[in-house]
């Protein structure tokens, strides 16, 4: 399960106990949601420790479940989410996060939105903007 690197008390106690971080071994389900258009951007993970981060900066950070770590999105693309709002989902193990993507891309392979393939007649149809090109900002 992955641990806030502070035993400091992250979260006020009224979100401690709203929150449900225990179905998720530690990390519960975050959804960005492009604040303007509606469109669904992305879905990563949080932890305690990113939602705090994220409640301080103003800006989206998760947990990176590859890396093991916080990831502020858009530290390394500029790519950044600016958070306009957040919701909590009724069982308390999801979130909405209201974003304002700043840089125009959400996905790590440029595109505006990770949901850029569409499932017609059991094919994949890429209907994506590409926004940067992945080899420019994440060299191998």
């Amino acid at each position: 399960m992955p641990e806030p690197e502070s035993q400091a008390k992250l979260l006020s106690g009224e979100l401690e106990n709203a929150l449900d971080f225990a179905k998720g071994k530690g990390l519960i389900t975050a959804i960005a949601q492009d604040a303007d258009s509606g469109e669904v951007l992305m879905v990563a993970n949080m932890n305690q420790e990113s939602l705090a981060k994220t409640l301080e900066l103003g800006e989206a950070v998760y947990w990176s479940r590859s890396r093991q770590k916080l990831w502020h999105k858009g530290e390394e693309s500029g790519h950044l989410q600016k958070v306009r709002g957040i919701y909590l989902d009724c069982d308390g193990d999801a979130l909405l996060l209201k974003v304002e993507q700043i840089g125009g891309a959400a996905c790590h392979t440029g595109k505006r939105s990770c949901f850029f393939r569409k499932i017609e007649q059991n094919r994949l149809i890429d209907l994506g903007e590409q926004v940067f090109d992945p080899k420019e900002v994440y060299p191998q």
